[in-house]
């Protein structure tokens, strides 16, 4: 027999005796309390009151207990799954700040290697524009001294021209004057036509 059908047996029986008991306390007449009759019926209402508290926690409270223990376990576990992500995440973190002075000495050495590069490139870059403008300069200096001396010549030869014509002009008289145009027709008398 199951535990259902003996509690539904034992109750049936308690039900049965204290009617009973119930029944002939009313034949005898007088309060049932007093009586030794009543001390078994406070016994009774005891056992049915405690099979009653034993049913409530016999039948309600383990399955609430159960659904408590299974959320605490849920909880439990998901706290570890937790904590064992963290730790990972920890380590990680670890593992990379281990490797990040590595990685800041190898990013220090490319600069200072890519700073040297540069300025080296820099270094020829600026050479070959002071050569550049060298020999611009120098074309330049060259061109201005040519122009410098066909202006010089210009105004030698017009100061020459000058000079020449207010010579001629005072060393000009009537005589000489007569004398050159005599020359002159007789040089051309002179040739063929």
């Amino acid at each position: 027999m199951n535990r259902r059908g003996l509690t539904r047996a034992l109750l049936t029986a308690v039900v049965l005796l204290s009617s009973s008991v119930l029944a002939r306390a009313a034949e005898e007449g007088g309060s049932p309390a007093d009586q030794p009759i009543g001390t078994v019926f406070k016994w009774i209402h005891f056992v049915i009151l405690a099979g009653l508290a034993y049913w409530v926690f016999a039948k309600l409270l383990p399955p609430m207990f159960r659904r408590n223990a299974d959320n605490i376990g849920a909880a439990i576990a998901k706290a570890t799954a937790a904590k064992a992500e963290a730790e990972k995440q920890l380590q990680n973190a670890a593992a990379k700040l281990a490797n990040l002075e590595k990685e800041i000495a190898e990013f220090r050495a490319i600069a200072q290697r890519e700073a040297s590069a540069e300025i080296a490139r820099l270094r020829l870059i600026t050479k070959g524009d002071v050569e550049k403008i060298g020999t611009a300069a120098k074309a330049e200096i060259e061109a201005a001294e040519r122009a410098a001396r066909v202006e010089l010549k210009a105004l030698a030869a017009k100061l020459a021209v000058d000079g020449a014509e207010s010579l001629v002009a005072r060393q000009m008289t009537p005589s000489v004057q007569e004398a050159l145009i005599s020359q002159f027709v007789q040089s051309l008398q002179g040739r063929p036509n």
